[in-house]
């Protein structure tokens, strides 16, 4: 996965530099505040699923979210898929759709991006879809008024490494 998103992002990276895009605004800008921003944003969006699939929860408050194996799964594997896939989604969802999409009003520029983000998590079911939905939105919200992608790439890096390291290593 990590090889086909590196290949990807290369492949979108020279088609939005041959359409004159601003590749360079897409490179997210590490530093400290955006770091602490990110783990804030991470909280926020746990917090907005967590609210989104609670009406969703089977009567014993349990929510049926497909579950995935972490066998064989290193810490250091877990790490660079995350910080590529992290980097990938937001950069691509929120960096360049929401970004080129303003102009055809907020709407779209939120919802097209939105629709995107869940289409490729569908795989992990209708309560994972709309814990995604919260996600995005919470991610989306917080870009449009900041422009900022390191935050969201910090926090979305979170979120791929979390649930593996809960799950055990």
């Amino acid at each position: 996965m990590v090889i086909v998103e590196g290949i990807l992002a290369a492949s979108a990276l020279l088609y939005l530099r041959a359409r004159n895009f601003d590749v360079g605004s897409l490179y997210p800008q590490p530093d400290l505040r955006g770091t602490l921003v990110g783990l804030g944003l991470f909280t926020a969006a746990w917090l907005a699923g967590v609210i989104a699939v609670a009406p969703l929860t089977t009567p014993g408050g349990r929510a049926q979210i497909t579950e995935f194996s972490f066998s064989g799964v290193t810490i250091a594997s877990t790490v660079i898929f995350a910080m590529v896939n992290g980097a990938f989604e937001e950069v691509f969802l929120l960096g360049v759709l929401v970004r080129g999409l303003r102009g055809y009003g907020l709407s779209i520029a939120i919802g097209v991006p939105l629709l995107v983000r869940v289409l490729y998590h569908l795989y992990q079911g209708p309560l994972g879809a709309v814990w995604v939905l919260a996600f995005g939105l919470t991610f989306t919200f917080f870009y449009i008024r900041s422009s900022r992608l390191w935050p969201a790439v910090f926090a979305h890096t979170l979120w791929d490494i979390v649930p593996v390291v809960i799950a055990g290593f």
